[in-house]
């Protein structure tokens, strides 16, 4: 009976979302005018107030605000939207940048041998844990931070249009989910986001947002660590869920990085929403004890919504240390239902 009623109160936090981006919206602040405005001014006094844009701006959002606090509400107490992928499966990714060898194991080997190592990964998790099942997906870097500032001195690349095509047509090709990762440098996610619209309106593609590389002090990437804070976090979240309610679509994953605590600000005031699933992903590298701390201090103990955890073939394995194995990340608590390769 409850998750009827928390679909019921959803569709309304949907429907909410949609009628700002509607025509029926410019007859809604019509009628608005008419019981809002004083009664002594003319009919087109009444229009023409009811369209200014700081009255727009208000109703706007007084509509946002409230459809937060529903969706808030819902998510926290676990209402679902159909097509959900999270918590009943578990998604285990290969990290990379599609045209560079040295930045993961996505761009590491050609396509197919790519492909053929996803394979057998996702394999070996399905035996690890054989109750939930595996899903495959392919976490391009499509906004690259960067050592020079560029052009606009906004320290990022992004890349062409062909190359996240290449990635989003190899995860159509194999069934799998496509994540698009940003790295802001010196610029901000309401300048990167808009350009990814066009690929995260499929159904397949989600969302990476990465605070190492959001240089809000000013600072050129790689010389300190980054930071994003929960009002980053919820504009990514409301981004998503505009996409999933004018298109719609089943609920999008956005994933945010994290291997310090100052890398995410005011993780509280993040709000949840069932349109888009956030999971806070376990980012740092080092022997099995170190990440595990890791994962405890940054990920557990700050909660957020889902978990995730990031493997790394090559630097997991300095000093003589090794990679954990399914099994063992798979114990952890809470269990990451995100899983990636670098």
């Amino acid at each position: 009976m409850y998750l009827t009623s928390s679909y019921a109160v959803t569709v309304l936090s949907v429907f909410s979302f949609k009628l700002i981006c509607s025509p029926l919206f410019g007859l809604f602040l019509s009628f608005w005018a008419s019981v809002a405005l004083p009664t002594g001014c003319t009919e087109h006094e009444r229009h023409t107030k009811a369209l200014s844009p700081a009255q727009i701006a208000l109703i706007q959002q007084r509509i946002v605000y409230q459809d937060s606090l529903r969706t808030d509400s819902i998510a926290r107490a676990g209402g679902q939207l159909p097509g959900t992928i999270l918590p009943d499966s578990r998604i285990v990714a290969y990290y990379g940048n599609p045209i560079h060898t040295k930045m993961g194991v996505l761009g590491q080997y050609p396509k197919d041998e790519m492909l053929r190592r996803l394979d057998a990964q996702v394999q070996e998790w399905a035996k690890a844990d054989p109750k939930t099942p595996v899903r495959p997906a392919l976490h391009a870097i499509v906004v690259i931070a960067q050592h020079d500032a560029g052009a606009d001195g906004k320290y990022r690349l992004a890349l062409p249009d062909s190359v996240i095509e290449r990635v989003v047509n190899w995860g159509r090709e194999q069934h799998a989910l496509v994540f698009l990762d940003v790295q802001v440098g010196l610029s901000t996610l309401p300048e990167e986001l808009p350009r990814l619209e066009k690929y995260l309106r499929l159904p397949f593609v989600h969302l990476g947002i990465d605070p190492e590389f959001s240089m809000k002090s000013g600072a050129r990437p790689g010389t300190e660590v980054g930071e994003f804070d929960a009002t980053d976090v919820n504009y990514a979240r409301y981004f998503l869920a505009r996409i999933v309610s004018e298109n719609q679509l089943p609920p999008k994953v956005l994933v945010v990085h994290r291997f310090r605590q100052d890398m995410l600000t005011n993780y509280q005031n993040i709000k949840l929403d069932p349109r888009v699933q956030i999971v806070m992903h376990m980012d740092g590298w080092g022997t099995p004890s170190i990440k595990r701390s890791s994962y405890r201090k940054f990920i557990q103990r700050e909660p957020v919504q889902y978990t995730g955890f990031k493997i790394f073939y090559k630097n997991d394995q300095r000093n003589e240390s090794r990679l954990m194995t399914p099994r063992e990340v798979a114990s952890l608590h809470p269990d990451p239902l995100y899983i990636q390769y670098q």
